[in-house]
């Protein structure tokens, strides 16, 4: 299963590509605003319009492409050349006006992912750990361990991103997408506290004084 994410503006349009392309490979979230979207949930390949509500693509993907290679089909009505340009450069793998096709876009996504090695991106296994995102299920040493939605959000970032430190700012950014205009300043260090608790994890999930978090498994 393909887990493929619209960020698409036009309701019609999002659900018509949804509705005309789901199968038995593609399964569709779909997002009508940059806030909605949720870097935790899985995603295979994202389907990005430029012109959106609350922001623009182009400054989406560039965000992206600091911590994700998934591939990004645009989907948009700008049709300048410096437009198209520009999306390729930032790290766009495709670019599509509208109008467009529907085949032509169920063959560019089938191009897309095919090009994409793949990567069990949804486990983690580490000998002590096992993480499933997909199912949900999470394990210390063969112990089951429940986590709630923000805790796994957590988790999924500092493991994709493993020895690398994540700044607070980062996470608050990643992990709160809700739209919300104020997140308390404990919000993250209670999940932190929270999650290194549930996983036996102080010595893996460790703090960067001054910047943020990072997980290690060097510490053990």
């Amino acid at each position: 299963m393909n887990y493929i994410t619209i960020i698409e503006d036009d309701k019609a349009l999002n659900n018509g590509i949804a509705l005309a392309l789901r199968n038995a490979d593609y399964a569709f979230r779909q997002y009508y605003a940059l806030k909605e979207y949720d870097p935790a949930e899985k995603a295979d390949l994202i389907i990005l319009d430029i012109n959106l509500p609350d922001g623009n693509g182009f400054d989406f993907l560039k965000k992206l492409r600091q911590s994700s290679d998934v591939p990004v089909i645009v989907l948009t009505a700008n049709d300048l050349e410096t437009d198209e340009v520009m999306g390729l450069e930032l790290g766009a793998d495709d670019y599509i006006t509208k109008p467009f096709s529907l085949m032509v876009l169920r063959a560019r996504i089938d191009k897309a992912l095919k090009r994409r090695p793949r990567a069990e991106e949804n486990i983690y296994a580490d000998g002590r750990y096992r993480f499933d995102f997909d199912r949900m299920e999470f394990a210390n040493r063969g112990a089951s361990v429940e986590l709630s939605k923000t805790e796994q959000k957590l988790l999924r970032l500092l493991v994709q991103n493993k020895e690398q430190t994540l700044t607070r700012d980062f996470l608050v950014d990643r992990i709160w997408t809700d739209g919300a205009e104020y997140v308390d300043e404990n919000a993250l260090s209670v999940t932190v506290n929270r999650l290194r608790k549930k996983l036996d994890a102080a010595e893996v999930i460790r703090t960067v004084y001054g910047i943020g978090y990072v997980w290690s498994a060097k510490g053990r």
